[in-house]
C-alpha cells in the first residue's frame, strides 16, 4: 500500500507546474501517490501533466470535463487515494525535498492524526515563516479552536480515514476549505507538527483580497461549518466556540459593506445587505461570550435597524480615529 498521496488541484497553472510537480518527485520519501486533477484547464497544463506521467508512474491523471473548483477537484482525486495519509499541494506551490519524509516520520514515531508543515509563505523579493506558537502536541479540540484565530495555519497532513470521513466542503468556491480543515483537526485525537518546509507562493491580487460579492460567501461557508457540526453532534462548547467566530465574521463582513459597499453594484449591494440580514437572524444569542457581546460594535441588539445603526456608528467612530491617529 502506498503511504502517502498527494492531491493537486490544477488550473491553468503551467507557469508553475513543473516546478510543483518537480518538487514531489524529488522527495526523499519515494513511497507516495501524486493525483493531478486537471480542472478543466484551457492552458497547457494538461499537456505538462501527461507528460510527467509519461515520465513517472506515480503521478495518476484525472481530467474533469467541466470547471469546478478547487475543492470539487480535490474531492474527486479523494476518490483514488491509496495512501495512509493524505495531503494536498497548489499547482503553483512546491515542497522541500525533505518535507513528506518528516511528517510521515512525525506519524509513525507519535500516535497523532495531523501533522502540520512548517509554511514558508514566498514573496517575489523575500520569504517570511507562518507564524505558529511552538508545541508538542495539541489536542483536536485545541487545534480547533487555535484554527479560528488562525494561530494555526491549514497546510498539513492528515489520516486518510479522517479526510475519508471530512471531504472538502464545496458549499462556496472560496472560504469553505477552511471548514473542513478544522472538522479534521477537531475529530484528530492529537495534532503536532514538522519541520517539512510548504513553500506557499504569494501573489498579487489574490481574490480573497479582491473587492467582490464573493466576499458575502464568508457568510455561507460559516453557516455550512456550523451545519456540519449539527450533523455531528459536536459539544455544546465547541458550539459555543464556533457560534462567537460566526458573530465576529459577522461583524467583520459587515465592516466590508460599510467601507466597500458603494465598491459594488447596486444589485450586490443589496444581496450582500440581505445575506447580512439573513445570516444576522441565525445567530443562537444564548451561545455568545458575554465578554465578546459587551463590546461597542459587537453587542447584541433585539433588532436589525438597530444593529445596523450600532455598526454604522462603530466604524465610523473606527474610521474618523484612524484618520487622526
Amino acid at each position: 500500500m502506498t503511504n502517502v498521496s498527494v492531491l493537486v488541484a490544477v488550473y491553468n497553472a503551467s507557469t508553475y507546474l513543473g516546478e510543483c510537480l518537480d518538487s514531489l518527485l524529488r522527495q526523499t520519501y519515494r513511497d507516495i501517490q501524486v493525483l493531478c486533477i486537471d480542472d478543466c484547464s484551457t492552458d497547457n497544463s494538461l499537456n505538462i501533466l501527461q507528460e510527467y506521467a509519461r515520465r513517472d508512474a506515480r503521478v495518476e491523471i484525472i481530467h474533469l470535463k467541466e470547471n469546478k473548483g478547487q475543492a470539487y477537484a480535490r474531492n474527486e482525486g479523494l476518490k483514488y487515494v491509496k495512501g495512509r495519509y493524505v495531503c494536498f499541494l497548489d499547482a503553483d506551490d512546491w515542497f522541500a525535498e525533505d518535507a513528506l519524509e518528516l511528517a510521515v516520520s512525525a506519524f509513525e514515531n507519535n500516535n497523532v492524526d495531523s501533522v502540520l508543515f512548517d509554511v514558508s509563505m514566498d514573496y517575489q523579493d523575500h520569504t517570511e515563516r507562518y507564524p505558529m506558537p511552538s508545541f508538542e502536541y495539541l489536542t483536536g479540540k485545541e487545534a480547533f479552536r487555535m484554527s479560528l484565530t488562525w494561530q494555526i495555519h491549514g497546510v498539513y497532513m492528515v489520516r486518510t480515514a479522517i479526510h475519508q470521513r471530512f471531504p472538502y466542503d464545496t458549499t462556496c468556491r472560496l472560504y469553505s476549505d477552511d471548514n473542513t480543515t478544522r472538522m479534521h483537526f477537531l475529530y484528530s485525537q492529537r495534532v503536532m507538527s514538522c519541520k517539512g518546509v510548504y513553500h506557499y507562493r504569494q501573489h498579487e491580487g489574490s481574490m480573497t483580497h479582491q473587492i467582490s460579492v464573493r466576499r458575502f460567501d464568508y457568510l455561507k461557508a460559516n453557516e455550512s461549518m456550523k451545519s456540519m457540526l449539527f450533523k455531528e453532534k459536536a459539544p455544546r462548547d465547541v458550539l459555543a466556540l464556533y457560534e462567537n467566530h460566526r458573530w465576529l465574521n459577522l461583524v467583520g463582513v459587515y465592516m466590508f459593506y460599510f467601507v466597500h459597499g458603494h465598491e459594488l453594484s447596486k444589485a450586490d449591494c443589496r444581496w450582500g445587505l440581505q445575506e447580512l440580514r439573513r445570516v444576522w437572524k441565525t445567530i443562537d444569542r444564548s451561545l455568545l461570550d458575554g465578554r465578546t457581546t459587551r463590546k461597542f460594535g459587537y453587542m447584541v441588539m433585539p433588532a436589525w435597524i438597530l444593529f445596523r445603526c450600532e455598526e454604522w456608528l462603530y466604524f465610523t467612530i473606527r474610521g474618523f480615529l484612524g484618520k487622526n491617529y
